[in-house]
């Protein structure tokens, strides 16, 4: 059967409005319509678009868990957190925040802006005021530099008379955003990323919401793809608990475990493709996660702090998270990278440093249980999130090309919601569309207005 774009819009009202199952833990099938190599934000999108469509597919991951980078660890400590992606954007035109509320979930809106900490106080009014004003400069400096013809760098393009904020702004523009440091980020990248607004939370986690809405999808967990061969009829996957045979697939895996051969392919896939993935490597970024009963640092409920700085050896503070006791430390750039390859203990004694030099020796005293992420060392992720090397963001659009009977997916391959999971999920969506056309389920109705190569041409004059 074939349906067109309306009737699928239709079959997929339908399936949101369904009962929620458990995902299904059946043997792995050995032939599907389409199979799905992760199950991520992007890899249960296109799932459920896919199931919405009555068609066959199985969610291959190789984690004993759903969620990619959305991770919600509600063990650790009494209260939730999120372990990867943090926040949604885009409410007016989200799918996800709408999807979160019909699963039982609460959504609400992030904390706005940030305060600012120069050595062991609060930064007054007008300093605040000048770091923002610092802010505007860097980033209209970077829009600027977006639309010229040459990709350059988004450090090379700073103003140079940033002062004493210039390091807070770096920060906040490259390791903080991006997880990069700027000299490493595409300026037409992050030039065409400013269209994120109204940052909005899931009081329960971002991991847990995806754990949701994978509950319809039939997933097999702890089974990583090793080898997928393809062709412009088929595909093949292979995993450890035998071989599926499909007439499509949609490849989600991060662009590190794309480029580091995990996953192998018969035949290579194109170098143009590799090529393109090694320019959105990923960021680095993790967090220090400390439990401060008692608040003695004195802050909100999900206050977000940064420091006055002179150096990348900084971090962002999430406070207070839900008005709970953790504190999140975030690092990243080339900083948080050393960091993290040093190790849980030197992760948790920079966190306990770095609030010694803001708030005093009495608040690490007060820090009891910690936990940290480390998604570099993360062998089915291999990093944060990916951002374009100078030169490199036109890869975004190549990542997105079809393969034979295969599709790529995830933040990676979206142009401007790239490093979220908004781009990831919507991602997903677009690479089912196009793997369902692919096998001649889906096709688009025509326009009520009629184009130039359907519209009844005049007859010239005798």
């Amino acid at each position: 059967m074939t349906i067109t774009r309306r009737g699928f819009l239709s079959a997929s009202a339908a399936f949101a409005a369904m009962p929620v199952l458990r995902a299904t833990a059946a043997p792995l099938p050995r032939e599907v319509d389409i199979v799905v190599i992760g199950a991520g934000a992007a890899g249960i999108a296109a799932a459920r678009r896919i199931i919405a469509m009555g068609r066959k597919v199985v969610v291959v991951e190789a984690a004993s868990q759903v969620g990619g980078r959305c991770i919600t660890d509600s063990t650790t400590f009494d209260t939730p957190f999120d372990r990867g992606a943090r926040w949604m954007h885009n409410p007016d035109t989200n799918p996800m925040i709408r999807l979160a509320r019909s699963v039982g979930l609460d959504v609400l809106p992030a904390p706005s802006g940030q305060k600012m900490r120069i050595g062991r106080r609060n930064a007054r009014a007008g300093e605040t005021e000048q770091f923002l004003a610092a802010l505007v400069r860097a980033n209209r400096a970077i829009d600027e530099a977006a639309r010229g013809k040459l990709d350059t760098s988004c450090a090379s393009v700073l103003p140079k008379d940033l002062g004493d904020w210039a390091g807070a702004a770096e920060f906040m523009l490259g390791a903080g955003f991006a997880g990069k440091d700027l000299k490493e980020l595409s300026a037409i990248d992050k030039g065409r990323a400013q269209d994120r607004n109204a940052a909005i939370a899931c009081r329960q986690g971002l991991g847990t919401l995806i754990t949701k809405l994978a509950e319809q999808a039939p997933l097999a967990l702890s089974t990583p793809a090793s080898r997928i061969a393809w062709s412009n009829r088929d595909v093949s996957v292979e995993t450890q608990a035998g071989k599926i045979a499909a007439r499509a697939a949609i490849v989600t895996v991060s662009t590190n475990v794309l480029t580091s051969g995990a996953i192998k392919f018969a035949p290579d896939i194109p170098k143009r493709t590799l090529d393109a993935a090694s320019k959105l490597s990923l960021g680095s970024y993790d967090r220090i996660v400390l439990q401060l009963p008692g608040n003695p640092l004195g802050l909100s409920r999900d206050d977000i702090l940064i420091e006055q700085s002179d150096s990348m050896r900084t971090a962002l503070m999430y406070a207070n998270i839900g008005g709970s006791s953790l504190c999140s430390i975030d690092v990243g750039g080339s900083f948080g990278r050393d960091l993290t390859e040093q190790g849980e203990k030197a992760m948790v004694a920079f966190a306990k440093e770095w609030i010694t030099k803001l708030f005093g020796s009495e608040a690490a005293a007060a820090v009891q249980k910690t936990s940290a992420t480390r998604w570099n060392a993360s062998p089915f992720v291999l990093g944060a999130m990916s951002a374009a090397s100078p030169g490199g963001q036109l890869s975004r659009k190549t990542l997105a090309e079809p393969i034979g009977n295969m599709f790529l997916a995830g933040e990676a391959t979206h142009e401007t919601l790239w490093g979220t999971v908004d781009g990831a999920w919507e991602s997903g969506e677009r690479a089912a569309d196009a793997a369902l056309r692919k096998i001649g389920a889906l096709r688009d109705e025509p326009a009520d207005v009629p184009t130039q190569s359907t519209k009844k041409r005049r007859v010239p004059r005798q």
